[in-house]
């Protein structure tokens, strides 16, 4: 069963896809200070292919108010196998698997998966329908439309920052993807939302930059920011730590 969050807050600072990305995290935390929020939101992917597991996961545990379970926390907890994860995934996954404290790994055993609600709105980390399932393109997002139970869901798992909107159009939505993002979408009364505020950990929509949003739900307004981080050091922890190169040089590209 779906477990509901319902809290007196307003504006809402929505992270997904850390990643163990212990600098950029920081730097999204930094950037948000100044943006008034009340509460934290996670969409889950807190650990793999990064270099700080630990820091990251005790982070999200003291701070997040409300947390779902991705792909990665499931495989590097040992919650479910990684065998269909490609071999760069299967090795950092491994590596957090052995890295991970005790307590750290139980914490992300027991993670809620999606959807969630918090007010009136959804949180999952794939899809509505599949927390595994990726949403990259307008026929997914529509399958993601019929199922969904809100007006509007936020989602991760693609770290691609933008999404879909759907109009109801004789039985069928019409669903448009977010090419040109804007630095602020309303929420439209007539239309559905499946919104993704990016990865903080590892982006992969061209822009290497840090990604987040932050919801009003008073104003019904999200605005999207992206945030420059100190790749180098991420990248000089990732080697030093074995982990495979591919995973310290897509840092810099944002592929």
């Amino acid at each position: 069963m779906t477990r509901q969050h319902k809290r007196a807050t307003l504006r809402f600072l929505i992270l997904s896809d850390i990643h163990a990305n212990w600098e950029a995290l920081n730097a999204v935390l930094r950037d948000a200070a100044g943006r008034r929020h009340q509460a934290i939101l996670c969409l889950g992917d807190i650990v793999g292919y990064g270099p700080n597991p630990n820091e990251v996961t005790a982070w999200v545990r003291a701070h997040a108010d409300v947390v779902i379970r991705g792909n990665h926390d499931k495989a590097c907890s040992g919650a479910s196998a990684f065998d269909s994860f490609n071999a760069t995934a299967q090795c950092s996954s491994r590596w957090t698997r052995e890295e991970l404290l005790d307590e750290h790994t139980q914490w992300l055993l027991n993670l809620d998966r999606g959807p969630v609600l918090v007010e009136d709105f959804d949180l999952v980390h794939g899809a509505p329908d599949d927390e595994d399932r990726y949403m990259f393109h307008e026929h997914e997002a529509e399958a993601g439309l019929r199922y969904a139970s809100e007006q509007l869901t936020f989602f991760g798992h693609t770290h691609v920052q933008g999404g879909f909107v759907g109009e109801l159009y004789r039985r069928s939505f019409e669903v448009s993807r977010l090419h040109a993002l804007p630095d602020q979408m309303a929420i439209i009364p007539d239309r559905r939302y499946l919104l993704n505020p990016g990865a903080v950990g590892q982006p992969r929509d061209g822009d290497a930059r840090a990604a987040y949003c932050i919801y009003d739900s008073a104003t019904r307004v999200v605005e999207f920011f992206r945030v420059e981080y100190d790749i180098r050091t991420v990248q000089d922890k990732i080697l030093a730590r074995g982990l495979p190169q591919e995973l310290a040089f897509r840092l810099a590209s944002g592929d």
